[in-house]
């Protein structure tokens, strides 16, 4: 009888436990598998990187290779933002982009870069954002980010912490990593993207997000390969 109370309370305890770790985070992906990601690709680019789970004595990690291409993945589950305002994952690259620049097109890429992207709400829209945002979904199936963070590892320093994308102004590009000092070495960061919203756009950021990870290298021409261990949603 004392056995059966004894391994009672326990279940209870751990139940408990798993409870309390799946309320601290939204997503604690630790790259078993590739089960909650889905492929980000862009109409006009052919060529896409891959995106594998290698296992070794070290456990599971994420393989993203790219070769003058650009794809990425994206986490399926989205999140409160307000709730779990925290990003944590552990990365490495195996180089930088000689020719990479944050500021200009043509030096548009990185060997790892997180994105946080922001969901469109057509309901909280202006009458021309739900025009542009309606003629995208049209064209594309879907709704683009209403915006969105992109944390890099530049192949340089520069002056400034967050640029915006040559590309758009929905999306700011923040500066986590730069150089060739740290490659490969494992690195681990810890974002606030509340705070990164507001010091990247002067604002409160939309309440709904998600994740996605991507190499790209279409507009250098390069190639590099790059690893992360986890990545983290968390209060």
């Amino acid at each position: 009888m004392k056995q059966t109370v004894g391994l009672f309370f326990i279940l209870v305890i751990f139940t408990a436990a798993a409870a309390c770790r799946a309320q601290e985070y939204a997503i604690d992906e630790q790259f078993d598998n590739l089960d909650d990601w889905e492929p980000i690709t862009f109409p006009k680019i052919e060529k896409h990187s891959t995106y594998e789970i290698s296992t070794g004595e070290a456990g599971s990690m994420l393989v993203a290779r790219s070769n003058g291409s650009a794809s990425g993945i994206r986490h399926t589950e989205e999140f409160d933002v307000y709730a779990y305002p925290i990003v944590r994952w552990k990365w490495k690259v195996g180089n930088v982009y000689a020719r990479g620049n944050v500021e200009e097109k043509s030096g548009d890429d990185y060997p790892l870069r997180v994105y946080v992207m922001f969901k469109y709400d057509p309901q909280k829209a202006s009458f021309g954002e739900r025009v542009k945002y309606g003629l995208a979904k049209t064209l594309n199936g879907a709704y683009p980010p209403k915006s969105s963070l992109n944390y890099i590892w530049a192949n340089r320093p520069h002056e400034n912490r967050i640029y915006p994308s040559p590309y758009t102004d929905r999306a700011r590009l923040i500066i986590l990593r730069a150089g060739g000092g740290e490659t490969g070495q494992w690195v681990e960061e810890q974002v606030n993207i509340i705070d990164d919203y507001q010091q990247a756009f002067g604002s409160q950021p939309p309440e709904t997000a998600s994740i996605a990870i991507m190499n790209d290298s279409d507009n250098t021409g390069e190639s590099a390969e790059s690893w992360m261990e986890y990545i983290q949603v968390l209060r």
